[in-house]
């Protein structure tokens, strides 16, 4: 299960209706061993896709030398499908190289929808927000708790 404290949550959905119609993608970071998402980064895709998102490798390796010396790990690593569910692509499976983190994807699809016809980015269309497990490419669905504030630890 992945237990999310809601800013983070807010801040991840976000982020993906501010990118689209391209994806985000972006790490929640924790202390290493704890499953505790504390610090987001938002990352810059790369791919500069709708259907695809690359985090920019001198940004990652940057991140990854901060959470080497802050005794961190990414906890959520996490980006947004623009157009299909928040389920992961063969090629989102074939990417997750992390087997301790929540995969979490994030569908604007139908908020795009709504926000189309209604010309209002703030409407109350729903976003699809899930968390996977992706282990030697076996794909398990998460539950989610969300949370008012960051659980202590």
């Amino acid at each position: 299960m992945l237990t999310i404290d809601q800013a983070t949550y807010d801040a991840i959905v976000a982020h993906a209706k501010r990118d689209h119609p391209d994806e985000c993608c972006g790490i929640v970071a924790g202390p290493e061993g704890s499953d505790r998402p504390e610090r987001l980064v938002e990352m810059v895709n790369a791919a500069g896709s709708p259907t695809f998102y690359e985090f920019d490798s001198a940004e990652l390796l940057d991140l990854y030398k901060q959470m080497w010396a802050n005794d961190e790990e990414p906890v959520v690593v996490y980006h947004s499908h623009t157009a299909t569910e928040a389920y992961p692509s063969r090629t989102d499976i074939g990417l997750a190289s992390e087997p301790n983190a929540h995969y979490v994807l994030v569908s604007t699809r139908h908020w795009a929808e709504a926000r189309d016809e209604t010309g209002d980015g703030n409407n109350d269309a729903p976003i699809e927000f899930r968390s996977y497990s992706i282990v030697d490419g076996e794909v398990t669905e998460e539950e989610i708790s969300v949370v008012p504030a960051r659980p202590a630890p």
